[in-house]
């Protein structure tokens, strides 16, 4: 194939490539940027995606983020390729403050405190989980053992988080999208107007060669 790399990389470049890419965050971002404030889509399409995309990136449900993103951009009408983008916000630097921050909250909201149990209380029930005996029983041990001291606060907690840090990305990117939008307008009204004036010249100059 064309480009492709004459060797695949390992699983440790990969690993380093998702924690940190090649064009490192800023320029990733940078680029992001540009490419979803050129969608063919209104100012509310673009800021409705990426709203989405953020709310969805406030909840636990790590791999269902894009489905998440998908289904809240199609309520809000919101662009699906902006919904997919707005899910950057979730990122390993930025997964550690999230979830620390809807764990904490979540427990605020439902127990006014830390909340009882908690990671330890999950991971020695997970620790007590005989997969490999258990089957489906098992699986759902698993689910309700990690559910009521780790999931439940972090789904509550992602509500209230997720709305604040989705409603400003709404703001920021609406103002953005109609800003670029409007620049555009006059970039390409500007040049649609040197390509008339360049063709009124050639006509011009034409018809002044015609009559000497």
């Amino acid at each position: 194939m064309l480009f492709r790399r004459a060797t695949p990389p390992d699983w440790r470049e990969k690993l380093r490539v998702a924690v940190w890419p090649r064009r490192s965050w800023g320029r990733s971002l940078k680029y992001l940027t540009k490419r979803v404030l050129r969608l063919t889509a209104s100012p509310h399409g673009i800021a409705a995606g990426i709203a989405a995309g953020v709310f969805a990136s406030f909840t636990p449900y790590m791999g269902l983020h894009f489905l998440l993103g998908f289904a809240l951009a199609y309520i809000v009408a919101g662009n699906m390729i902006a919904a997919a983008a707005g899910t950057f916000i979730g990122n390993p630097l930025s997964f550690p403050f999230i979830w620390a921050g809807t764990y904490s909250t979540g427990n605020f909201i439902l127990y006014g405190h830390r909340g009882h149990g908690g990671p330890e209380e999950a991971l020695t029930r997970l620790s007590n989980i005989d997969f490999w005996h258990d089957g489906f029983a098992g699986l759902w041990e698993l689910i309700i053992g990690i559910w009521e001291p780790v999931l439940k606060p972090m789904t509550v907690g992602a509500i209230p988080l997720g709305i604040v840090f989705a409603l400003s990305a709404y703001i920021i990117t609406r103002w953005a999208a109609v800003a670029f939008q409007i620049s555009r307008r006059k970039l390409l009204a500007e040049k649609a107007r040197q390509l008339k004036n360049r063709a009124i010249a050639r006509l011009n100059d034409e018809e002044a060669d015609r009559v000497s």
